[in-house]
């Protein structure tokens, strides 16, 4: 569904959920990145909150058009953090670890709003934070090249197996096209359920 598709009020909380997000997200790889070793980040500016540090131009239009987007990666080097690949593993865990955080404290002003007497639109922002900051949680989480979940792995795979792996890192972007393009995507599967732990989390 394209992004002009929706009603105005899902437009304003789907682009604040996307800003406080991919802002968070990229926010924590960079951090962690600093505090094991790799200073790099910080001297790009990336330790920040700031979203204007961390939004990608491209990521924004695709945004605009489709209703998700991308932030600019964080440039690691993995030879200058402690411990190595496990410090890696560190930094690409950072980024879903902090969506969740930010949809938990989303969730739980979800539902102190909603005992007052608010307008919907603030809880439909609200809503839509939990929901796409567990959406880029758990979707990051998949071992797929450029995907944090695949760093991860790499930390804790045979550094023989890791270098096999590797070799085969630029195929993961077709693959994550056609996951999200096919009819009948697993990721239909993983959609339900992010909706539902979204359900579950601001309680309704």
């Amino acid at each position: 569904m394209l992004f002009f598709d929706f009603a105005p009020a899902q437009i304003v909380g789907i682009a604040v959920a996307l800003v406080v997000g991919i802002t968070f997200h990229e926010f924590s790889h960079a951090f962690i990145a600093d505090q094991l070793g790799d200073h790099r980040p910080r001297a790009l500016g990336r330790v920040s909150l700031n979203p204007v540090a961390h939004i990608d131009p491209m990521g924004a239009i695709v945004f605009v058009l489709a209703g998700f987007g991308w932030g600019k990666p964080v440039p690691v080097n993995v030879y200058a953090l402690r411990p190595g690949r496990v410090g890696m593993a560190m930094v690409a865990a950072g980024g879903p670890i902090a969506n969740v955080i930010v949809a938990v404290v989303a969730a739980v002003a979800f539902r102190v709003l909603e005992l007052g007497s608010i307008g919907d639109l603030p809880l439909e922002i609200l809503y839509y934070v939990v929901l796409y900051n567990m959406l880029l949680a758990i979707f990051n989480l998949l071992p797929i090249p450029p995907l944090d979940g695949y760093n991860v792995l790499l930390a804790f795979v045979p550094a023989r197996t890791a270098f096999t792996i590797q070799r085969y890192a630029p195929y993961g972007i077709i693959v994550l096209l056609l996951l999200i393009l096919v009819p009948g995507s697993p990721l239909r599967v993983m959609f339900d359920f992010v909706r539902a732990l979204t359900a579950l989390l601001i309680g309704s």
